[in-house]
């Protein structure tokens, strides 16, 4: 069988998740892979229709699709979610329609899944019949047992697509509403409070309802914010993967673009920062994709922290919940306040003017005393990921993330609490003699509220 891969990755052949293919090449000969570099020539692919359509033709003649990919910040890179832009800007779906596919990431884990979910959503819009996800850490690879487990995953792809395995879908088609959003007339402006107010917009077209929106809640503060569009900033590409910023912070394009002079400037300086953009395919545009991966250059340290922040959102949100865990990830680990995302999937312009007013209210009251609520499951896992990952092995090359992490605290590694590691091993020994062990049973409840009670009570 021919596999066409196509390749996510910005550094081509020196992709890590690419050495995944190779390997399984060589010990499947009996197929032929076919591998497109497709994220690192996108700027090729954009202009010159001719190389595109050689991909396609590629995909037409296929038995199946390998979508491989490192990880970009909770989903794909830029560059490749500009590929998937593309097919459906050029009617190229029957290319795919039909073909049996499968997609493969290396990563932290950090997100993985919302990646996955992203390109199984694309596969079943471009009606493609899909057969699973393989999301290994990056070094999985030098491991025997991992080895042997990835190559059990390609047999099952490459079996399922040598007998046509049923595949059911499991994202329905989006439903994108016909309506233009008309707002009203402004109501009094909100007081700003002094707070430096941002607005940034994509302007990638289309863009639905987003700018009507952004100017809505602009006009709701009187003149106070400073309405941004992304198309404006001078970007010369997306993130190169190449983790130059992860010894002190300093990327690649240093000099030779305005983004990180825009973001420390503008981004980094305001206390109000709202995110407005159009859902393409399954998540907003590609030129937003590139925003988010450019702000890497701060690695994994949060930049937005205490700010109060929001998403105005053109597009039917409410049909893609893994965008909205994406949206809501990124408010928790950059430890700033999500106050609200707005849409105008109600196709109601009263309704959605009475949710910008109120959003507008909402992002001012908060920014007062700088409130940012506690973490979820969603900032607290990534957290503990990047923890043991930058303490570990990545280290040496995220350099700023480490000092990052020693300076505020990140470090504290249940082991290191020797006050509890020493009440533990006494309570252990402990609650082995019955009648300490019925006693402990019959007061456990009691004595796990007691510390809060008095708190509760007395404070």
């Amino acid at each position: 069988m021919n596999i066409v891969v196509l390749n996510g990755s910005p550094k081509g052949e020196l992709s890590v998740t690419l050495q995944y293919v190779r390997f399984a090449a060589r010990k499947f000969p009996e197929h032929t892979f076919t591998i497109f570099p497709v994220a690192q020539t996108i700027r090729k692919l954009e202009k010159d229709e001719k190389a595109f359509d050689e991909v396609i033709s590629a995909v037409r003649a296929a038995d199946a699709v390998l979508w491989s990919f490192p990880l970009y910040f909770l989903l794909v890179c830029s560059q490749y979610k500009r590929f998937i832009e593309l097919i459906f800007e050029r009617h190229a779906q029957a290319a795919f329609a039909g073909r049996y596919t499968a997609s493969l990431s290396t990563s932290i884990h950090f997100f993985d899944h919302t990646a996955h979910n992203y390109i199984h959503a694309v596969c079943d819009d471009l009606e493609m019949r899909y057969l699973g996800a393989y999301s290994p850490a990056m070094f999985d690879l030098m491991r025997k047992s991992e080895r042997n487990r990835w190559l059990a995953f390609m047999q099952k792809f490459l079996e399922g697509t040598a007998r046509q395995a049923p595949s059911a879908r499991v994202y329905p088609p989006l439903a994108f509403p016909d309506f233009t959003y008309t707002p009203g007339p402004a109501a009094a402006p909100v007081d700003a409070a002094g707070k430096k107010i941002l607005i940034m917009k994509d302007g990638r077209q289309p863009a639905g309802n987003a700018d009507a929106l952004a100017d809505a809640l602009a006009a709701r503060f009187g003149g106070a914010a400073e309405v941004v569009n992304l198309m404006d900033i001078d970007i010369k590409g997306g993130c190169l993967g190449c983790c130059k910023c992860g010894i002190d912070n300093v990327c690649d394009y240093q000099g030779k673009d305005g983004f990180i002079d825009f973001y420390n400037e503008k981004v980094k300086k305001a206390e109000v920062v709202v995110f407005a953009g159009a859902i393409h395919d399954r998540y907003l545009s590609s030129r937003w994709k590139m925003f988010f991966d450019r702000s890497f250059f701060n690695t994994h340290t949060p930049t937005l922290i205490g700010k109060q922040i929001a998403f105005l959102i053109s597009g039917p949100l409410g049909q893609i919940p893994n965008l909205r865990q994406i949206l809501t990830a990124f408010g928790e680990f950059q430890e700033s306040n999500l106050a609200g995302i707005v849409t105008d999937e109600s196709a109601d312009s009263t309704a959605i003017d009475a949710l910008v007013a109120e959003l507008a209210d909402a992002l001012v009251r908060p920014a007062v005393p700088g409130y940012a609520p506690p973490m979820t499951f969603l900032g607290v896992g990534g957290r503990r990921i990047f923890r043991d990952e930058v303490y570990g092995m990545l280290r040496f090359v995220f350099q700023s993330d480490h000092r990052y992490y020693k300076e505020h605290g990140l470090y504290d590694f249940p082991q290191k609490n020797y006050r509890v590691r020493r009440m533990n091993a006494f309570m252990m020994l402990l609650t082995k003699i019955p009648s300490v062990r019925k006693k402990f049973l019959k007061t456990l409840t009691q004595e796990m509220v007691k510390p809060v009670k008095t708190i509760a009570e007395t404070r």
